[in-house]
């Protein structure tokens, strides 16, 4: 049920992790149903779960999760020897596993499973089947509605380094003492004809009789990583601006779409009218994307376009287009193209440089996941009454 849950927070971000495995598959084709199968998924495991944790129609709940575990467990073996993907995403981005983690936990999990399994009928349901399966039915159907309100909106809860409060700057730091990176360096020299390889220590600094060719380094050991390490805004020239956008003192709102051509129209166009009223009323506006230049050859509406790169727009904001509002660095709003706020909120929010955060959440969310919440533990309390009540 965890996992289900933190999938379904971020839907989007389950439908890339599908991508890369169908690259590193080499399986491309099946890219289009990559966000279906992300929805299909987390919904499994959230039902299977809740089905034995609750008793409605345990069995086929017990059955749901062996054959859960029988698939993946077999897969994240061969990612672990392979490591196409570094981390599974079994968790989404809220907690990050290697593949051998992830494996040993399967291995763990299906101990258990293995035990539910072999003694699934002595189960006894807490009501009959026809209920049983009323319940089921709506749970999963409100648990679908809070993955795609959540595709909608921003995610619920946002495991991403650029969350709202967030200080770019101070983000992309190294602290002081924290190791670098290590590489291995290679110089390949030619004489007479033969080629040769020679490490930083011996190579022929002071003989003219070697010829440079090339030079190789390799990664030996990983350095510390920060949180933020590949936020870029470049301009059109070719300008980069980043430092200046996040050294800006005033405000700034970056317009962000992956791909200009997989958004709707509309949407678009309500960005750009907000990115004029944003200008003038003395607000910086960028709109930032991935598409190439010919496509950007297409809008010529006095706005600034930039470019980035398209990993880090997935990670900075799940929405085409969202929206990330800035000021001295620090992320003080973030939204989707669905909830982004009115000309007027922005108009306010400008004029008033002591206000807090915007409040970037949607409450259409924050109210279906409390009535979902809600449902789902009354369900959990009931089953385990009517248990009780059996076994006495």
């Amino acid at each position: 049920m965890f996992s289900g849950t933190v999938k379904a927070i971020d839907p989007l971000g389950s439908a890339y992790k599908f991508q890369d495995y169908f690259a590193a598959f080499h399986l491309d084709f099946l890219e289009p149903l990559a966000l279906p199968l992300a929805i299909l998924l987390c919904t499994a495991e959230f039902m299977a779960g809740f089905s034995v944790l609750t008793g409605y129609r345990q069995k086929t709940g017990i059955w749901g999760v062996m054959i859960l575990m029988l698939i993946f467990t077999p897969l994240t073996l061969v990612l672990a020897i392979t490591n196409p993907v570094s981390d599974c995403g079994c968790f989404g981005d809220a907690i990050h596993l290697t593949n051998w983690q992830t494996f040993g936990k399967n291995i763990v999990l299906l101990i258990f499973v293995l035990i539910s399994f072999s003694g699934r009928k002595s189960f006894k349901s807490p009501s009959d089947p026809a209920k049983e399966w009323v319940h089921i039915t709506i749970v999963m159907a409100l648990f679908v509605g809070f993955s795609l309100l959540n595709l909608k909106y921003l995610p619920l809860l946002d495991f991403l380094p650029y969350k709202a409060g967030t200080n770019i700057p101070e983000n992309m730091r190294i602290p002081e003492g924290k190791p670098t990176d290590e590489y291995s360096t290679t110089f390949i020299y030619e004489k007479d004809g033969s080629e040769k390889e020679f490490t930083l220590e011996n190579y022929p600094a002071d003989d003219s009789t070697w010829k440079f060719v090339d030079q190789k380094s390799v990664l030996v050991k990983k350095g510390y990583q920060p949180p933020i390490h590949d936020f870029s805004i470049t301009t059109r020239e070719g300008e980069d601006i980043t430092e200046r956008i996040l050294n800006e003192e005033g405000y700034t709102l970056l317009m962000i779409s992956k791909k200009l051509e997989d958004a709707r129209r509309v949407n678009l166009e309500k960005g750009f009218e907000l990115g004029i009223h944003c200008l003038t009323e003395g607000a910086g506006f960028y709109v930032v994307t991935a598409s190439g230049s010919d496509m950007l050859g297409d809008y010529s509406n006095g706005l600034t376009f930039c470019t980035g790169d398209e990993t880090t727009l997935k990670t900075i904001v799940r929405a085409n287009p969202g929206y990330l509002l800035l000021k001295g660095g620090t992320i003080t709003g973030k939204w989707s193209w669905a909830d982004v706020p009115s000309h007027d909120q922005f108009t306010l929010y400008f004029s008033d440089p002591q206000a807090g955060l915007f409040n970037n959440k949607s409450p259409v969310l924050f109210v279906y996941t409390g009535g979902l919440s809600a449902l789902v533990l009354i369900l959990l309390i009931i089953s385990f009454i009517r248990r009780n009540k059996g076994s006495v």
